[in-house]
């Protein structure tokens, strides 16, 4: 190819059409000189000018396309004509190929070293370059790179090696390698999930195939394996790194393990299930190396954040978080332990399982097997002169029994329970047996909350809000909502065409005063319900998602869908000007 060419050095050229000054050109060549970097990463991180002006410029001169990769569908197939570790390395995408051309995105078009390795490769094609931001670029990696056809390969690589089922069996136990295909199989499974940042990996046993599904913003993505063979291998070779009974395939285990992945170290959570053609496996994947999330990340408006803080202050008290499997209960839970924790508190928690370890802080897992269940560690733990106790859920009469009277008692106690919103939660406390008075008593605040997905900040567009929307809206609100702006995603390369990237917390927030408090007391549920929903400050959950779709954050059908899941009403919402 005809390789374009800047007619003066770079720093010259940026100079000459007084995009830097000449002082700063003589620091940006210090820099370089010191660092080893490219002149154009020193100017960059000089400050003395941005990426986009830079690729901007070269573009120009390069007489090249400055492309916006997230206004396009890239076919994956195309992109993989340039191996992964090459693209990476030389900072390179194909993202066009008509037969005889392909288009090749660079961070740096005007690195020729780059372009003539790529060249090399892609040869005897030729290569039309185009000009691509760096974070664009390494986003696009991870989105376009896959891992499915390694994951292809090595299924049908085991497939061959083996043919039986006692065969496969063996080589689940005996393959402890790390050149065992069944190894690699695994290995190509969990960073495909790492790389989309996937929380689930479901693995379906069918009589004509396997079924990989991963979780991603709370919604399943497919992929199928044709060898149907192998899914017994897959879940030996599971069960060994989970310390599970190889040996029993008629009843549901549940163990854990961690592994490193890309400099990850993810705990894996793994719950297998007996069905009609095998077993089938489900693990949650929890990125330690993330960290704990705090509560100023969890989407949590600032006003909710004061309230929760003052009740975290109190001294004694139990405070509830609740929503369904899925919903961020424990993310919400860590973050308010993690505030909490201090060296002046004593601070223990009762779960199954631990999920995140935090320093400081007493964790028991609980082993029901050994009868170390909730309510057997709770009066221990209650002996162990704690100031603030945690219990992973409210899951009977005697758990919830001893938790009140511990919030009674001098101890802060925060615990989750399985709700659709805030107003049910305290009297499913007393369906399950607590006393009015009790819950009254002990009681502070309850948390309903829910995870909704957020609309790809590359692909946003507005959204006319269809007359059925209205009709569903209208009875609840009074603003004209053909008068504001909803939007929605359109889909694209950045958010694998779904128009939604990451979720977003919807939160309610119920403190309990005195009207409620009588009403538990009495025992009126009615009574409790209205004194809820007219208490000051309370805010139903949809409403709350109307709120960040009206500012622009979600699209209307993620209000729809969350409202529907929670059977929440909606209150009239406050104009927005």
């Amino acid at each position: 190819m005809a390789k374009p060419k800047l007619r003066m050095r770079l720093g010259d050229l940026l100079v000459h059409e007084n995009i830097i000054t000449d002082p700063q050109l003589v620091d940006a060549l210090g820099s370089q000189r010191q660092s080893g970097k490219k002149l154009g990463a020193a100017l960059i991180e000089l400050g003395y000018l941005t990426e986009l002006q830079l690729l901007t410029f070269l573009a120009q001169q390069l007489n090249i396309e400055l492309i916006n990769i997230s206004e396009r569908r890239i076919d994956p197939n195309i992109v993989q004509q340039l191996p992964e570790v090459h693209a990476r390395r030389h900072r390179a995408l194909v993202i066009e190929d008509d037969g005889i051309v392909v288009t090749l995105a660079m961070s740096d078009p005007a690195d020729l070293n780059a372009v003539d390795a790529v060249e090399l490769i892609l040869s005897p094609k030729q290569i039309k370059l185009a000009a691509i931001t760096e974070v664009q670029l390494l986003e696009s990696f991870d989105q376009l790179y896959r891992r499915t056809q390694d994951i292809a390969s090595f299924a049908e690589k085991l497939s061959e090696e083996h043919g039986d089922e006692e065969e496969f069996e063996l080589a689940g136990l005996s393959d402890s390698n790390e050149d065992a295909t069944v190894v690699k199989l695994l290995q190509s499974i969990f960073e495909d999930a790492v790389q989309i940042k996937a929380s689930d990996i479901h693995i379906e046993p069918e009589q004509k195939l396997v079924r990989i599904r991963q979780r991603v913003d709370g919604i399943l993505q497919e992929s199928i394996l044709n060898e149907a063979n192998i899914a017994s291998a897959l879940v030996l070779r599971l069960k060994l790194m989970a310390s599970l009974d190889i040996s029993e395939k008629r009843l549901p285990q549940d163990g854990r393990f961690n592994i490193k992945i890309k400099g990850h170290s993810i705990d894996i959570r793994l719950s297998t299930m007996p069905v009609q053609f095998g077993e089938s496996v489900v693990m949650r994947l929890l990125d330690q190396s993330a960290g704990i999330l705090g509560m100023d990340k969890t989407g949590m408006p600032e006003a909710m954040k004061e309230k929760l803080r003052y009740q975290m202050s109190r001294p004694h008290g139990m405070i509830l978080v609740t929503g369904p499997t899925g919903s961020g209960k424990t993310t919400t839970l860590y973050g308010v332990l993690n505030e909490l924790n201090e060296p002046g508190k004593k601070i223990i928690t009762v779960e199954d399982p631990v999920e995140y370890r935090l320093p400081r802080i007493n964790q028991v897992q609980v082993n029901p097997k050994i009868g170390l269940d909730f309510s057997s560690v709770l009066r221990t733990t209650l002996r162990q002169d704690p100031d603030i106790l945690m219990i992973g859920e409210m899951r009977d009469h005697e758990t919830v029994e001893i938790g009140l009277r511990g919030a009674l008692t001098g101890h802060l106690v925060l615990s989750t329970l399985h709700t659709n919103d805030a107003v049910s939660s305290a009297l499913r406390l007393t369906d399950m047996g607590a006393a009015g008075y009790l819950v009254a008593s002990s009681l502070r605040a309850i948390i309903a909350q829910r995870l909704v997905r957020k609309i790809c900040e590359y692909c946003k567009e507005t959204h006319p809000i269809t007359t059925t929307e209205i009709n569903w809206l209208d009875h609840v609100t009074d603003i004209d909502l053909t008068q504001h702006t909803f939007y929605k995603g359109r889909g694209c390369q950045r958010c694998s065409l779904t128009g939604c990237s990451g979720r977003i917390g919807v939160f309610e927030f119920l403190e309990i005063d005195a009207d409620m408090a009588q009403a538990l007391r009495q025992d009126d549920p009615d009574a409790f319900i209205v004194a809820a929903r007219i208490s000051r400050g309370f805010v139903p959950m949809a409403t709350a998602a109307l709120d960040i779709a009206l500012a622009g954050d979600i699209p209307i059908s993620e209000v729809l869908r969350l409202a529907e899941q929670s059977n929440s009403t909606l209150a009239p919402v406050k104009t927005v000007v």
